[in-house]
């Protein structure tokens, strides 16, 4: 925990603990982010990190880790459909990218859209991408996974999907998904 709680994203990233689930496990610890450039929110998203001392057999492991992310899309690239691939290949490329082991991946990927009506009815239709998905970190020294490099792999992603370029100077290998037209002011 006190990784996380140490944890320096790039300065657009905003991260603030949250109340953690209290069912899933015996210990769990959570964080709040949201991708903030011009005062406006162009992603957010959730990171929860479970701990079992005994153990569970689907995680392979004492330690899982949980996230959601999410964020407004243009329609025609909502329309994609090789977007959910994409968008679940940069998460596993997150974590590769910064060398982390991990085990027992899952989650989905999901593309919503939103028609107005009735006194909602001016509003521009809206598209969102919402990536929720958990793994099991690989344990390291004294049997504690490496939470703060976890942690900055979320990072990457919601930067990613908040249409950032790369932090990196010359990480070509990066694609982005555009910043949405006219982002929600905070």
């Amino acid at each position: 925990m006190e990784a996380l709680r140490g944890s320096r994203p790039r300065p657009q990233i905003e991260i603030e603990p949250t109340r953690a689930p209290q069912r899933l496990a015996p210990f769990a610890y959570a964080l709040e982010a949201a991708v903030v450039e011009d005062d406006e929110d162009l992603a957010d998203g959730r990171l929860v990190l479970l701990h079992d001392p005994d153990g569970h057999d689907a995680w392979r492991g004492t330690f899982r880790l949980v996230t959601l992310v999410r964020a407004e899309l243009e329609p025609e690239m909502a329309a994609d459909p090789l977007l959910p691939e994409v968008c679940w290949s940069w998460l596993t490329g997150a974590l590769q990218a910064r060398g982390l082991s991990y085990g027992e991946p899952s989650g989905t990927v999901t593309r919503a859209g939103s028609h107005y009506f009735g006194g909602l009815s001016e509003r521009p239709a809206a598209s969102q991408i919402e990536i929720r998905a958990s793994w099991t970190p690989r344990e390291g020294r004294g049997g504690v996974p490496d939470t703060g490099a976890h942690l900055a792999s979320w990072c990457d992603l919601l930067a990613q999907v908040a249409g950032l370029p790369p932090a990196g100077p010359g990480d070509a290998s990066v694609v982005t998904l555009p910043q949405r037209r006219d982002p929600q002011a905070r």
